[in-house]
């Protein structure tokens, strides 16, 4: 089942320790400005979405309260779609870029990130208010992710166990029920990435012994 924005209240005002809380949704969607057009992603959320994934502004500003809560046509957007829509002169604060339907104007624009770990451009983005992308773009209330982001020293244990028990208790689910979400702490997928980092390495490294055995070999024979 989705999330709501009443669960997001919950795990901001009940558990300690965290520094910011952000819902998320995403559609794959092609915009158009300055008479190009590009295929990219855009996120819709509130202003905790820039500390929970660490954007910081290259230009402009973030969203206003009352452009969340009114669902603005207000948009910021990342270093690529600036680069495709846009080229790469001053930023294009104040300009309109139309997502499906509709047009949004530019109120910033993003430090760029690079590639993520796994090759995906993070800098290929557009970030909108949460109840904008829910109206204009999805067309659904459904939050399918949470971000939470913990202030420095914090339990990562406690807080991973808190967020489960505070879950299920307002999903009602029953001591002997399984989750029906998953809690991901992004330091573990860190972790497992390295592991598989060093496995890789340690594989190449004995089939390019392998492989100067079997042609030292060959020399000598």
């Amino acid at each position: 089942p989705s999330f709501k924005e009443s669960d997001v209240e919950a795990i901001a005002s009940q558990i300690g320790g965290l520094k910011a809380v952000a819902p998320e949704v995403r559609a794959a969607v092609t915009v158009v400005g300055n008479g190009r057009n590009w295929a990219t992603t855009v996120t819709g959320s509130t202003g905790a979405y820039f500390t929970t994934s660490n954007w910081q502004l290259a230009s402009g500003r973030g969203f206003s309260e009352a452009e969340e809560a009114s669902g603005a046509a207000v948009c910021v957007i990342g270093a690529t779609v600036q680069r495709e829509l846009f080229g790469a002169g001053s930023p294009p604060l104040g300009e309109q870029v139309r997502i499906k339907s509709f047009s949004c104007e530019v109120i910033g624009t993003l430090q760029p990130k690079g590639q993520a770990a796994m090759g995906m451009d993070q800098d290929d983005t557009i970030l909108v208010p949460l109840r904008t992308a829910q109206r204009r773009v999805t067309g659904s209330t459904r939050i399918n992710t949470i971000l939470v982001s913990m202030r420095d020293g914090a339990d990562t244990a406690r807080i991973t166990t808190a967020l489960n028990r505070l879950l299920r208790e307002r999903r009602k689910l029953a001591d002997d029920a399984d989750d029906n979400f998953n809690v991901l702490d992004t330091a573990q997928v860190a972790q497992t990435l390295s592991g598989t980092t060093r496995l890789m390495t340690s594989l190449l490294g004995a089939v390019a012994a392998v492989s100067l055995l079997v042609g030292g070999i060959g020399i000598m024979n």
